[in-house]
């Protein structure tokens, strides 16, 4: 079973983010479960998005106290609170304009980092990070498939749908180039 923490600021996106991956993941026909945890209910206030993905039916009902992979909207947030449900084989995908060496302070872990802000402009998307981050993600993770991961985006994206796909292509790429 494969256990996801996305996570990051009320407002950012990380919530959507959870929900399209956790629909990208069942439309290859897996097994899955979401739920959320939201700090203070406001916005700029920490929050999870918790995925379980499975080849078989998900009973687990707990928090995940084990992540095998992470999705950080803001690196600010990486800390020890968060960093207890994360091991050296845990891989963190971190939206942040800087480099990975900016996170050997936190100790032996297996970041990649993204600049999601960047690509977001790049393709006129504002502060819309969603779709570059879930690209990067994705990329990292080798699953869902790309085009799965697009077709969600599609669907649900309540604007700039063309911008949103571009973002997340664009993303994908460049992870899988530095993978």
């Amino acid at each position: 079973m494969r256990e996801i923490i996305i996570l990051g600021r009320g407002g950012q996106g990380a919530q959507t983010a959870g929900n399209q991956l956790a629909q990208a993941f069942y439309a290859e026909g897996k097994f899955v479960q979401t739920f959320a945890t939201y700090g203070g209910a406001r916005r700029g206030t920490p929050v999870t998005s918790s995925i379980r993905v499975d080849d078989k039916p998900v009973r687990r009902r707990c928090n995940i106290e084990r992540a095998s992979a992470m999705l950080c909207f803001d690196g600010s947030l990486l800390d020890a609170n968060f960093l207890r449900n994360v091991d050296s084989e845990t891989v963190i995908v971190v939206n942040t304009a800087k480099g990975r060496d900016a996170f050997d302070a936190l100790g032996d872990y297996r970041i990649v980092t993204v600049n999601g802000a960047e690509i977001a402009r790049r393709f006129d998307m504002g502060k819309v990070v969603n779709s570059a981050l879930l690209g990067a993600f994705v990329a990292t993770l080798d699953q869902p498939g790309i085009k799965t991961m697009c077709g969600v985006i599609e669907q649900t994206a309540p604007a700039k749908k063309q911008q949103n796909i571009a973002a997340c292509q664009y993303a994908y790429d460049q992870a899988r180039g530095a993978i």
